[in-house]
């Protein structure tokens, strides 16, 4: 379960942003499923709004997004884009960290790079007298 706190700054946060942001912020979970917490701060600063989403999850990550826009719907919107790909990267890092598959783990754990030699190349001996 995500907790998500909506709060304003210097302006007033009406019930149809806050339906907005839930309906928003709760795709967080499809793209990491460890988010815990979300803080959306507004803000209005000289004409322009600004929209700050704090997304904090396990291990204690924390991810941040800041957006300044004319419209305070489109300041949400382009923080969201935001962080759904700081979410989705972290998530793709996090989890292939300790998959290493196929030859490459093999190299790797030998110090070799997966280009340096390949079964293929190998050349095998025959011994002397054997006709091939």
């Amino acid at each position: 379960m995500m907790r998500i706190t909506v709060t304003g700054r210097q302006t007033d946060v009406g019930d149809s942003l806050r339906e907005y942001v839930d309906k928003k912020v709760s795709k967080f979970e499809r793209y990491y499923d460890r988010v815990h917490s979300v803080d959306v701060i507004f803000d209005v600063e000289g004409g322009s709004h600004r929209c700050e989403i704090i997304v904090k999850a396990d291990h204690h990550n924390m991810f941040v997004a800041k957006e300044n826009q004319e419209e305070i719907y489109a300041s949400l919107d382009a923080a969201v884009k935001d962080l759904e790909r700081q979410l989705t990267r972290h998530k793709e890092k996090y989890r292939n960290r300790k998959h290493l598959t196929g030859r490459n783990s093999d190299n790797a754990r030998l110090g070799g790079t997966a280009s340096e030699s390949s079964p293929g190349d190998m050349q095998t001996e025959q011994p002397e007298g054997e006709a091939s």
